[in-house]
C-alpha cells in the first residue's frame, strides 16, 4: 500500500479518535448535568487558578461567554463568588459542596474510562502512541507557524491558513454535523 494512502488512513483514524473523545466528553458532562465548558471552568475553579480573563484568553473565547458560563454555574449553585481579600478589584470563585460533588463525579467517570480502556492496552503501545503523538503535534505546530508553508505551496498544495481553519473548527465544536464536516477536512480528496 502506498505511503500516501496509509497517511490518509491514519489521518482519518485520528479524526475519528478526536470525534470519539469529544462525544465521550460530552456524554460525561451531560451525565453530571453540566456542559463541557462548564466542566472546564469547574476544574479551573477547583484547582484555585481561575481567572475569567485568562480562561477566556486561553480558550480563545470572549469574556461575555465566560461570564455566561459563570452565571449558569452560580445559578446552579455549583460555584460561589466573593470579593478577593487580596485585591478588592478581583473576585474569587469557589466550588460549592454541590460543585465539588459534580467535579468528583466527573473525575470518577473519567478514571473509570481510563481503567476500562487505557489500562487494558499494552504499555509499549501506549508509549509508542505517546511518542508519535508528541512528534505529530510538533510537526503540525511547526507547519502551522509557516515553517513548511513554502514547501507545501511549491508542491502544489493549497494553504488554507491554519488560523482560519482552527477558528472554523473551534466554532463548530459540539455539533454532530460540524464534527462530520471537521472529519471531512482530514480525509483525502476524492479522485473524481
Amino acid at each position: 500500500m502506498p505511503k500516501k494512502v496509509r497517511i490518509h488512513q491514519a489521518i482519518e483514524q485520528l479524526a475519528m479518535l478526536v470525534d470519539v473523545f469529544e462525544r465521550r466528553r460530552d456524554t460525561l458532562a451531560a451525565e453530571a448535568g453540566v456542559t463541557v465548558e462548564q466542566w472546564r471552568v469547574l476544574e479551573e475553579i477547583g484547582a484555585r487558578r481561575f481567572m475569567p480573563s485568562m480562561f477566556a484568553r486561553r480558550r480563545e473565547s470572549s469574556a461575555a461567554a465566560v461570564s455566561r458560563i459563570l452565571r449558569q454555574l452560580l445559578e446552579a449553585d455549583l460555584v460561589s463568588v466573593a470579593i478577593s481579600q487580596n485585591d478588592g478589584r478581583n473576585r474569587e470563585y469557589r466550588l460549592t459542596a454541590a460543585g465539588e460533588r459534580v467535579l468528583a463525579d466527573l473525575k470518577r467517570s473519567r478514571e473509570a474510562a481510563i481503567e476500562s480502556v487505557w489500562m487494558t492496552q499494552e504499555a509499549a503501545e501506549i508509549e509508542s502512541f505517546t511518542e508519535f503523538a508528541r512528534k505529530l503535534v510538533r510537526a503540525i505546530e511547526d507547519y502551522s507557524r509557516g515553517e513548511n508553508r513554502a514547501i507545501a505551496n511549491s508542491a502544489g498544495e493549497q494553504s488554507h491558513g491554519p488560523d482560519l481553519v482552527r477558528k472554523n473548527l473551534e466554532s463548530t465544536r459540539g455539533d454532530g454535523e460540524a464534527r462530520a464536516a471537521r472529519a471531512h477536512l482530514y480525509r483525502p480528496p476524492s479522485d473524481s
